[in-house]
């Protein structure tokens, strides 16, 4: 993360995005403002950003279509979805296309300024490599490098959530620890079981291990 942060603004409503872009450079943000999405996603590829901001009904190119192709290209710089479909199945469905976080219109200023300084404390500790039963975790990546050889990528929550678990081998973490850590908070605590689903179904099951009663805990590398 560069001393100055640049953040990229992508939003439709002329009012807000300016309201916005005014708010963050007075934090201290470099910003530039998309108005639509295939614009977004044309800064998005072609310049550096220490973090996004998107909405979700954007003209040209929506939301999570502009994230997820974000996201194939390889592009992970850290997203946080701001719209106003924010019911808890619309939270899940960004998070699923690859966003960091999630924050429903209308929002607290404070606390949006707030979750962009996690994003930017949690992207500057990510350049590390951690060992993972079978293999290896690429934090800045998100992906896990097997033994074999392969590469398996990962989604950014399922790799929050085996980052969270492979820091911490020793511990047991419950599923409200969890849902706290890797997904602040929002969602019900099967939000994490499909998140250990997917996580074992792409690198076995081992790989993260039910304590019966307590929750789960890393498999040992």
């Amino acid at each position: 993360m560069t001393s100055t942060p640049a953040l990229l603004l992508v939003e439709d409503d002329p009012e807000l995005s300016g309201m916005l872009s005014g708010l963050f450079g007075d934090e201290g943000y470099l910003v530039d403002v998309a108005r639509d999405g295939q614009r977004g996603l044309h800064l998005g590829l072609t310049k550096q950003y220490d973090v996004m901001v998107l909405d979700r009904g954007l003209p040209a190119v929506e939301g999570l279509d502009l994230l997820t192709r974000l996201r194939r290209s390889g592009v992970h710089t850290p997203v946080l979805i701001l719209s106003a479909l924010s019911n808890p199945a619309d939270r899940v469905d960004g998070l699923d296309a690859g966003a960091e976080d999630y924050l429903g219109k209308p929002f607290d200023l404070d606390e949006l300024l707030a979750r962009l300084r996690a994003l930017l404390r949690r992207s500057s500790d990510s350049s590390e490599v951690l060992a993972v039963l079978g293999g290896r975790l690429d934090v800045s990546t998100r992906s896990v490098q097997l033994t074999d050889g392969r590469e398996v990528p990962l989604t950014d929550r399922e790799a929050a959530l085996l980052d969270v678990l492979a820091r911490n081998p020793r511990r047991i973490f419950s599923r409200a620890d969890l849902l706290d850590t890797v997904f602040d908070g929002s969602g019900e605590d099967n939000l994490v079981d499909t998140y250990v689903h997917y996580l074992r179904r792409k690198l076995g099951r081992r790989v993260v291990v039910t304590v019966r009663g307590l929750g789960y805990r890393s498999g040992r590398p």
